[in-house]
């Protein structure tokens, strides 16, 4: 008996049945999943009230914050967890959605809990709490299947492993959800915040109803301890002095506003309260700022905007100075009447600004005198020269303006003008040291 070659096996066509076989096996086996995952699915979905019931009990068992049903109640809980067990089964079971997509339930859950501000590892646990349970419903109903052998434990393997796929997807879905609902709820909360401030500053809070508001959106009582601080806008400066004030423990706000930063600062305990506020500003932020008298409600800090920026006005620019409203009441009273400070300076210092060589002696010795209470002794010490020169100096002056340096009226005439110098239009005032700055301001 003869064969035929094409009769003859070889390793060709050895192989090539070897790989129908396994394909066909495959396939066999994928089918046989997406049966049973079929199976199990219309199975549990028949009884999804009751699934429902028993992830809940669960859930409420391992969770204080939703035993506690607030702010999420048990029939909240219940409806949420029904809404993702029968998406998820359907999902599972490749099974088409009822109404909308797969994962509308864990976006909607995501939503909610971060609007309830339930915390998001809490709302993680009660999804693995669920999928724990529906985990376990499943694996009864395998162990109780009729027929059940040992050649269907890959495929049951293969089962749970797209059971866990399934949760894991559903659990991302949620969490991005939460996250994104978190920083539109911010932005919404930011946005009120805002305009609760602009709407102090606007002097709008003597409406109750708009001073509790604020209160509430910024977090600080109606009434405490407070001042507005107006800073000039310096590039070579922090934006605003909120971090700096918040290493030291003090709340602030705030808002650009016209070219300017505009804050609400709350003050601790204690008298040195705002001149340790001052410091802060002057020596760690480098911002020009005025500060407003203290006030003790919030509806009253659209006045205290106002004298705030009163104050920035009479600091000079980029000075880096920082300056209570108090501290600089003749400055604020002179820095809108330009005519009359132009005035004062004339009449009181006309003479010794049209020296030459002299001038800039003259008003330095002159500040420094009035700082020191008139002590020719003690400006002496203060300018590193002789108490004759200090007494030859004001002599000096007094002869210029025809005035006697002894006289109360004329020591008050001389600080005035110094005052209003650098807000007069009659010659650039002699450049200041640091050290001369303090003199300048104590005249």
């Amino acid at each position: 008996m003869t064969h035929s070659p094409a009769a003859k096996p070889g390793r060709g066509s050895g192989a090539a049945a070897t790989t129908a076989a396994a394909t066909t096996s495959g396939a066999a086996a994928t089918t046989a999943d997406a049966t049973l995952r079929r199976t199990i699915a219309a199975s549990l979905l028949g009884d999804l009230a009751r699934l429902t019931d028993r992830a809940v009990d669960d859930i409420r068992a391992h969770s204080g914050t939703y035993a506690s049903g607030t702010p999420v109640t048990r029939e909240d809980l219940w409806e949420i967890c029904r809404d993702n067990l029968l998406r998820a089964l359907q999902d599972f079971g490749g099974l088409a959605p009822t109404g909308v997509d797969f994962e509308h339930a864990a976006r909607e859950t995501g939503r909610r809990r971060a609007e309830q501000n339930v915390p998001l590892d809490t709302v993680l646990r009660a999804y693995r709490r669920g999928g724990r349970v529906l985990w376990q419903v499943m694996a009864e109903h395998l162990r109780a299947r009729p027929g059940r052998d040992t050649d269907t434990r890959d495929t049951e393997l293969d089962v749970a492993g797209a059971l866990w796929e399934t949760i894991d997807r559903y659990s991302v879905a949620m969490a991005d959800a939460y996250r994104l609902t978190q920083l539109e709820m911010q932005s919404r909360q930011d946005t009120r915040r805002v305009a609760l401030f602009e709407a102090l500053l606007d002097g709008r809070a003597d409406d109750p109803a708009v001073a509790a508001a604020a209160s509430a959106a910024l977090g600080v009582p109606l009434s405490d301890r407070y001042v507005v601080v107006v800073a000039a806008q310096n590039p070579a400066a922090p934006p605003h002095p909120a971090p700096v004030l918040e290493a030291r423990g003090l709340w602030s706000f705030w808002r650009p506003r016209a070219g300017r930063y505009a804050g609400i600062v709350r003050l601790p305990r204690g008298a040195d309260a705002p001149r340790t506020l001052i410091d802060l500003l002057r020596r760690q932020t480098g911002t020009t700022a005025g500060v407003s008298p203290e006030f003790d409600r919030l509806a009253q800090a659209g006045r205290a905007l106002r004298l705030a920026e009163q104050t920035l006005r009479t600091l000079p620019v980029g000075s880096g100075e920082a300056a209570a409203f108090d501290d600089r009441l003749t400055e604020v009273l002179l820095s809108g009447r330009g005519d009359i400070a132009d005035r004062i300076v004339a009449v009181h210092l006309g003479p010794v600004l049209a020296t030459t060589g002299e001038r800039a002696a003259l008003l330095e010795t002159l500040r420094v005198w009035l700082d020191c209470g008139c002590s020719a002794a003690r400006a002496a010490e203060r300018l590193y020269c002789h108490r004759n020169t200090v007494l030859n100096r004001i002599s000096r002056i007094a002869e210029l303006t025809g005035r006697s340096s002894e006289s109360g009226e004329t020591r008050l005439g001389w600080a005035l003008a110094l005052r209003a110098l650098p807000l007069a239009e009659l010659g650039e005032e002699p450049e200041r040291t640091a050290g001369d700055r303090g003199a300048f301001q104590g005249a």
